[in-house]
């Protein structure tokens, strides 16, 4: 059983180039997958006669999949409207820095950079009437770091 929960109040920095953009305040969910790809190991002698596939840890896998508010405007701070933003970050890797509840990383509170994420595409125009406009996008690849410090 948990002995800790919390409340969920992700921050989301995105860096393209040399311009970081605090995008937390647009996102209302963020997914971040990490691991490593499976490759098989098994041997025709692997403890006598295999019975079933052994697998090492191949090159690591990311995958970040974020739901945002739409918004049009300027990329320029302090009124960073996400459409410009994603729209700069679109066939370009990008660093992402994701911590589940604010900025100070700790053990109960980790922060994950991942570096060189690709963004391949995103839908510029999602409208329903009577609903706030959203989009989801997934960034795919690169690598990823761990700080609790």
């Amino acid at each position: 059983m948990a002995t800790q929960t919390f409340l969920s109040n992700a921050t989301v920095n995105l860096t393209q180039g040399a311009t970081t953009w605090d995008i937390s305040d647009q996102c209302s969910a963020v997914t971040l997958t990490v691991g490593n790809e499976p490759l098989e190991a098994t041997a025709f002698t692997s403890s006598g006669s295999p019975t079933g596939r052994t697998y090492v840890a191949g090159l690591q896998s990311v995958e970040v999949s974020l739901t945002m508010y739409l918004s049009y405007g300027s990329t320029a701070a302090p009124d960073t409207e996400i459409e410009s933003v994603l729209s700069s970050c679109v066939g370009k890797s990008s660093t992402l820095v994701i911590s589940p509840s604010g900025t100070t990383e700790s053990a109960s509170n980790p922060e994950y950079t991942i570096t060189g994420a690709y963004l391949e595409s995103f839908t510029p125009i999602n409208s329903s009437i009577g609903e706030l406009a959203t989009v989801e996008v997934t960034f795919t690849g690169g690598t990823f770091a761990r700080d609790i410090s």
